[in-house]
């Protein structure tokens, strides 16, 4: 087993994924195996697949949202190293081969991420601070919000048979859930020059069809609280950051007179403050 498998989730964005496609074939290190899930799509998607890239795997399946498509991905992956692009995003040409150099340096890295390009609704704009990203040890860094995008990282296939795969239970911030489970156990390369060009401000992100993402999050910092393999600083991080979160969500459930909501968030705060 050896080389780079691309996995590629999409749901009724068959323009978009040519192009992701497309970005994917101008790579200057080529990947061994490309497998697109579509997710339950009713536009011509896997028409325009067999036509345009016949050598891509493509496995249609009804729609189960991005999880367990790229899951489905993973399952039938033959690469020792997994990419991931999201079929609205696009690779640099040289992104995989700046990586895997990379990597090859520096041989006990099992996961490397890169800067990236953001265009919103056809603009190229600048991330703002808290979006910053960097490299090393970087689980207090992934707290706040995603310090990495799915359609920058490749990851070791032994990183995934060691902690599991994208956690089909949550709606959204599953990247999120992944890289902290990830950081907690593993340092990252961060290759500082952008190899992605990320695109939002479309209506069917995942950002713009839930509520308060946060929800989630909060739901992946009670699990990997629980799992209870944190080292003592990053649990304390840990706590003190699902601690900020619900006290703003128990004010927001207040706000609207959601009082079930705000219990809820108040016995998580009632549990955890002890530990800070």
């Amino acid at each position: 087993m050896s080389g780079i498998t691309v996995i590629i989730p999409s749901h009724n964005r068959c323009a978009l994924l040519m192009r992701a496609l497309e970005s994917i074939m101008k790579q200057t290190y080529p990947p061994d195996q490309m497998i697109v899930i579509d997710d339950g799509s009713t536009d011509d998607t896997v028409d325009q697949v067999n036509k345009h890239f016949p050598d891509v795997e493509l496995i249609k399946q009804s729609n189960h949202g991005v999880s367990h498509a790229r899951n489905q991905g993973i399952r039938r992956a033959s690469g020792e190293w997994l990419a991931f692009l999201d079929s609205d995003d696009e690779w640099l040409p040289d992104k995989l081969q700046i990586q895997m150099t990379a990597l090859e340096q520096q041989p006990e890295f099992k996961v490397c991420h890169t800067e990236e390009i953001w265009v919103r609704n056809g603009v190229r704009v600048n991330p703002m601070k808290k979006h910053k990203k960097t490299g090393g040890w970087i689980f207090q860094q992934c707290l706040p919000l995603c310090a990495m995008s799915p359609s920058s990282v490749l990851i070791h296939r032994s990183v995934f048979a060691e902690l599991g795969n994208f956690d089909e239970d949550l709606p959204a911030c599953e990247d999120y859930d992944l890289w902290l489970r990830i950081t907690a156990r593993f340092p990252v390369i961060f290759i500082e020059t952008p190899q992605i060009v990320k695109y939002g401000g479309h209506e069917d992100q995942l950002s713009q069809k839930y509520w308060g993402m946060d929800r989630f999050r909060i739901e992946a910092l009670l699990k990997i609280l629980r799992q209870n393999i944190l080292k003592e600083a990053d649990k304390r991080a840990a706590t003190e950051m699902l601690l900020k979160k619900c006290r703003i969500f128990k004010q927001g459930a207040l706000k609207r007179d959601k009082t079930e909501q705000a219990d809820y968030y108040q016995n998580i705060i009632d549990r955890y403050s002890c530990n800070v």
